[in-house]
Order: structure tokens, then C-alpha cells, then sequence
């Protein structure tokens, strides 16, 4: 990766942790120097923080690229974030507070949430599952999801969690490559103020070929279900009536917790492969220490869905592992109001927030009135996840949410890593508005060029990891050549793992994301990225949002495209002048090879469910081509309405 992207990374602002939240904080500076003089001997402290029914007598086996922790060693899952709570007098702590969208809500504490997960695994049971089955799970954001992942793991049933959002024969393919030999599901769930239904997209699924036994149906929102006698069940006939008594197996520390499939360059998923051991020790390490946790008085939110790995590391298994209290929220941010979060916020009194830049730049396209109605002053800990957050929405996110007091943790990691990999640390790292700042203890991360040479202070490259971490994934699930092939060919001399992101050291050795390398954009001979392109666009005063492209050009191989949303307030005044003040602000500065030969202002951008843009549909209407599947975004019509707006584009001078 070239020097063109040496505009990113200068930040100078720097908001060192305040002497009290640096005293008080979980994480101290000396853990990176412990990690350093014995990275193995560090996790394997760690480690002793869950319980384990046998200890381990090897802490890693590394055969490239597969790798084993803790071997010999046996723990359950489901016992580490129940049992041992409420063994250890906590079963009266509030585990999980559930906000619908329709208003209702529940609240369970340890001991109520693991009765239900014993009864649930007895259920389970009682349907021929046993250890090892794959378990297809396709839910909305209720607790019955999470009491399903958990009743999985109780039994050794590694699950495989499909977004709600995702269409039949995407649930058919999951469902397929696991050999899935149940579905657990919902008739549906609450979105935007009306029931979304989830069992027809199931019934469809099974239409296709799978060994899937039985359909286990929670019922949420009392609407119309097709039955299938024989094959389907209600949640509530059959776990009501189970024992709440159930004794938790020990399974090895490489016992697989669970498949999470997540999208590749070809049209087939890949389905990560988590094992238990590493996984729950790194989940927990992290949520502990980024998130600095005081199980005791804080109020924890991760906005994530379950159907994501953020919803499985810091909503499941790595806050109840540490025995946090947290809320779980079925509905859509401006459900019934654009106020909704921030109520709930004041509500519960929450303490820690942790979501995505995506949600953060629609607050900010809101306006500052929804935030500031409520009172967030129980806020001390702020967290961004998901993709790179430019500057100007880290500092929104500091001033409006965080009324300039909470630390904010932006932090790097992927389905793949299974957990955290690249954050602050809120009590010792002086962070930067945008960048990551540097690995975690124990993680070994370095900027590397395409001969894979470590770059120095300055310097842009690609991402790579480059020792063995506890909670790698262990592989796609039966297809280990395209594992090797995906994430260790690239730079197999050196052994490193491939991640697949480009990023930049700033002067300071802080780490700067790029986004993937496929958003990198190759504009005459110059490496540009989509992420640095944005975040200057974003910069100016007048844009609320931004996402960018590099289309096909006969001159320069590839042309900058940029779609942008105008905060609220701000009108299209002239149209073409405001175009032409935006394309000089990116020149400005980035410099004159970013400024976007075209730019075109829209009301929305194409998302999908989960609010990642889809910029492969963008650069299908920049390139003029007929734009492709769009069925997974949340609001198909936005493409018409882009493309309908496309002659208020601009071409370069």
C-alpha cells in the first residue's frame, strides 16, 4: 500500500484516561509488558479465571494454520456463565433486562435464566439431540435466543446463528453446510412498529434438502403460523413441562461452541468454526478489561444482534461469563420514536454502550435534540464496533453521547478472531478520535507491505496477525484447504494471518483501520481508501453520512464515486455548488487525486438489516450497470430512489 494514504492518521487531539477512571480501571499498563516477556503464560492466567472441571496440561499446539489451547483441559460453557453464579451467591444479580418494541418488557436474573436454560437443554434432549449435533438457530432479539445458544452449549450441540434479517435460501444454505438437525425459531418478531414474520422464511428453508428433525417455535408476537405436524413445536409446550434440573457435561477444551457463517469472495459462506476453551477466555478477558466491567454496578448494552459475533461474544457468553448485567432490546433504534435508545438509557441507568459507527452517524443525521432529551448521565463507558468510525462521529459520540466524561473503546476484531484484538485500553491508552490505537495484551498485530515486511511509524500496509491467539477460529467448517487458502496463503513464508484489512501506523505507532482491502481504490496509480475518502467527507459540515466507491474509468482505472447524506437541516441549497464545495473540502483534506469525480446526494444509503452499506449495489449505479441483488437490505426501494437521483451527480471538471 503506498504513502497515498499518509493524510490519514494525523490526528493530534488525544484524551489521555483521568487519574480517577485510571486508578479504579480493571486493565493496568503492566499487562502488556507481562503479555511480552511470556505471551503463553499470560493466557494461561487468563484462563484460570473461568472454571474448569479439568485442568489443562498444554497450553497451545500450533501446527500452521491450525491451532489447539488448553489442551486436555474440560469446561462447559453454559456452567461458566450460570452455574458458578448462582453456586457462588449470585444468583439473585439481574442477568439480562428485556425491552420489546411494543413497550413490554422482563428481567431475569441468574438463577431464573438458568433454570430456563436447564429446561430448555432438557428439551432438547428429549429431541434426540445429542453432543456434537448442529443446532440452526434463526430468532429475533428476545432472550429465548440467547437461552437457546446457552441450552446448545450445555449439551456439547455446537449452534449456528442465522440473522433474523436474512432471507430463506440464505438460512437454507446455513442450515445445509452445518447439517443442522434442528431450527429454532420465532413466528416472528417486532420491527418498526409492526410484527415481522420469521417461521415462513423457515418453512420455506425446508422445502429445500436438509436432515432437520424438528422446527422449535418460540411464540412472540401471536400471528398466523403454517403447521407442520410431526416436524413442529412450540417453544412453550415443551420446555414449560421439562425438570429444571440438569447436570452440565464437561466437553474438551476443543469442543466446538459454535459455526457462524459470514460472507466470502465467492457466493458460497464461510462457516467459522469457534471451539470453547479459547474462545470463552479471550470473550471474557476482553469484555472485562476494554469494557473496564464492575459486574457489581454496572449496566451493560451491546446494541449487536445475537446473528452477529458481537451478539455471541459481548451480549452471550463473554458478559455472563463475567456476570454482568445487561439489556437486550428487540426493536429498531427509532422505534416508536427516534428516542427510543436513548430512554432506554436513562431508563435502566445504563453505564457502558457499546455499538456501531453506522448507528452513531444516524444519531448524528437525527440531530443532537433526541439525544439530549434524556438524561445519559449514568454513562461512563463508551464502545464502537463493526467497521471503522471516522473522526468527526468518534467526537459526536465523545461530546453529545458521552458529555465529553466516558472514554470511548473503538476496537478491531472479526468473526475470525472471535474477540477483541485492537482497542484502547479505557483506564491506560491517551485515544485518538478514529483510530484504534494498538493491540491488546497478548495479540500480536503488525502493519505489513505486500512482501510482508513490517512497516515502520508512518508507514501503510495491511493488516496481519502474527502469533496464535486463544480464540482464532479453528477453521471453516469442512473446508480446511479454503481455510489455509482464505487467510494463510497470502503470507505463508511468514506465517502470518492475512485479515484481509489494509491499515496505517500513524507517527505515533497508532494503528489506523482502512477498511477491507477490496474498499482500497486504485485511482492512477494511487492507493486511496474508501474509509479516508468518507471520514473527509463527513468532516465537512454540511454531511451527515457518506459512503464511497471506486468505479471503473477508461483514464484513471478507477474513479471516486461518493453518495451523501446531508444532515438535517442542511438543504441541497443550489445543488451543483454544494457538489462543488464537497469535492473541494475532499481535496483539501486528503488531497486533489481523492476529490470524487462524482458525487450524488441521497436520502438514504442501501443497508442491510444489520446496517452494513452494501457498496457493491453503489458501484453497480456508478459503473451505470443494472443494479444486482438487493434483497437482503432493510429498504429494498432505496436503489430506485438513488437511482432516480443520479442526474444530480457531478462529473469532474
Amino acid at each position: 500500500m503506498s504513502s497515498s494514504l499518509e493524510n490519514l492518521g494525523t490526528e493530534n487531539r488525544k484524551f489521555p484516561p483521568t487519574p480517577e477512571f485510571a486508578a479504579a480501571a480493571n486493565a493496568k499498563a503492566d499487562m502488556y509488558g507481562e503479555a511480552k516477556a511470556d505471551r503463553l503464560a499470560f493466557w494461561e492466567k487468563q484462563a484460570h479465571a473461568l472454571h474448569w472441571d479439568e485442568p489443562w496440561t498444554q497450553v497451545l499446539d500450533w501446527k500452521r494454520p491450525f491451532a489447539k489451547w488448553f489442551i486436555g483441559g474440560k469446561l462447559n460453557a453454559s456452567y461458566n456463565c450460570l452455574d458458578r453464579h448462582v453456586i457462588e451467591g449470585r444468583g439473585d444479580r439481574v442477568a439480562f433486562i428485556f425491552e420489546g418494541e411494543p413497550g413490554d418488557s422482563r428481567t431475569y436474573t441468574y438463577a431464573q435464566l438458568l433454570i430456563e436454560v436447564k429446561k430448555t437443554a432438557n428439551a432438547l434432549i428429549e429431541l434426540g439431540v445429542k453432543d456434537g449435533d448442529r443446532i440452526a438457530i434463526y430468532m429475533p432479539m428476545i432472550p429465548e435466543a440467547a437461552i437457546a445458544m446457552l441450552a446448545c452449549a450445555r449439551i456439547g450441540a455446537p449452534h449456528s446463528v442465522v440473522f433474523g434479517g436474512f432471507s430463506a435460501d440464505a438460512l437454507l444454505s446455513r442450515i445445509q453446510d452445518a447439517d443442522a438437525k434442528i431450527v429454532i425459531t420465532a413466528d416472528g418478531g417486532f420491527r418498526k412498529g409492526s410484527a415481522n414474520a420469521l417461521k415462513p422464511a423457515v418453512d420455506d428453508a425446508l422445502k429445500g434438502e436438509t436432515n432437520v428433525k424438528h422446527v422449535l417455535v418460540v411464540k412472540r408476537t401471536g400471528q398466523e403460523v403454517e403447521w407442520h405436524d410431526g416436524r413442529d413445536i412450540w417453544w412453550h409446550e415443551i420446555v414449560e413441562r421439562q425438570s429444571a434440573e440438569h447436570t452440565a457435561e464437561s466437553f474438551d477444551s476443543e469442543h466446538g461452541l459454535f459455526i457462524l457463517y459470514t460472507s466470502g469472495t465467492t457466493a458460497k459462506p464461510k462457516g467459522i468454526y469457534h471451539t470453547t476453551g479459547g474462545y470463552l477466555t479471550q470473550a471474557a478477558f476482553t469484555h472485562k478489561n476494554v469494557f473496564d466491567l464492575k459486574p457489581e454496578t454496572d449496566v451493560y448494552w451491546c446494541t449487536a444482534d445475537v446473528g452477529w459475533i458481537t451478539g455471541h461474544s459481548y451480549v452471550v457468553y463473554g458478559p455472563l461469563i463475567n456476570g454482568a448485567t445487561q439489556i437486550i432490546y428487540e426493536g429498531t433504534p427509532d422505534s416508536p420514536t427516534k428516542g427510543r435508545m436513548f430512554e432506554i438509557i436513562e431508563k435502566h441507568g445504563v453505564t457502558i454502550l457499546y455499538t456501531a459507527p453506522t448507528l452513531i452517524r444516524t444519531w448524528m443525521k437525527w440531530g443532537d435534540e433526541f439525544p439530549n432529551a434524556s438524561n445519559l448521565s449514568s454513562l461512563r463507558l463508551l464502545g464502537s464496533v463493526g467497521e471503522p468510525i471516522n473522526p468527526e462521529a468518534w467526537m459526536w459520540y465523545r461530546e453529545v453521547i458521552g458529555a465529553n466524561r466516558c472514554p470511548i473503546v473503538d476496537t478491531w476484531w472479526q468473526t475470525e478472531t472471535g474477540a477483541i484484538m485492537i482497542s484502547p485500553l479505557p483506564g491506560v491508552t491517551a485515544t485518538k478520535p478514529g483510530s484504534a490505537m494498538g493491540a491488546i495484551p497478548g495479540i500480536s498485530a503488525a502493519v505489513i507491505d505486500d512482501n510482508a515486511n513490517i512497516v515502520g511509524n508512518g508507514g501503510g500496509g495491511y493488516l496481519a496477525l502474527t502469533e496464535p491467539w486463544p480464540s482464532m477460529l479453528r477453521g471453516i467448517w469442512g473446508e480446511p484447504e479454503r481455510y489455509q487458502e482464505t487467510y494463510w496463503s497470502r503470507y505463508d513464508e511468514a506465517g502470518y494471518y492475512f485479515a484481509g484489512d489494509g491499515a496505517k501506523l500513524d507517527n505515533d505507532g497508532a494503528i489506523w483501520l482502512l477498511g477491507r482491502v477490496d474498499d482500497v481504490m486504485n485511482v492512477s496509480g494511487h492507493r486511496i481508501s474508501t474509509t479516508e475518502v468518507e471520514s473527509a467527507l463527513v468532516s465537512h459540515v454540511a454531511v451527515a453520512e457518506a459512503a464511497v466507491v471506486g468505479a471503473n474509468d477508461a483514464m484513471t482505472g478507477q474513479a471516486i464515486a461518493a453518495f451523501v447524506i446531508l444532515r438535517g437541516g442542511i438543504p441541497n441549497v443550489g445543488g451543483e455548488e454544494l457538489i462543488q464545495e464537497l469535492r473541494n473540502h475532499v481535496a483539501k483534506e486528503i488531497g486533489p487525486i481523492a476529490k470524487p469525480k462524482q458525487i450524488l446526494v441521497v436520502a438514504e444509503l442501501p443497508k442491510t438489516r444489520s446496517g452494513k452499506i452494501m457498496r457493491r449495489l453503489l458501484r453497480d449505479v456508478a459503473e451505470n450497470r443494472a443494479v444486482g441483488d438487493s434483497t437482503t437490505l432493510a429498504d429494498p426501494n432505496v436503489m430506485k430512489l438513488i437511482q432516480a437521483g443520479l442526474s444530480a451527480g457531478s462529473s469532474e471538471d
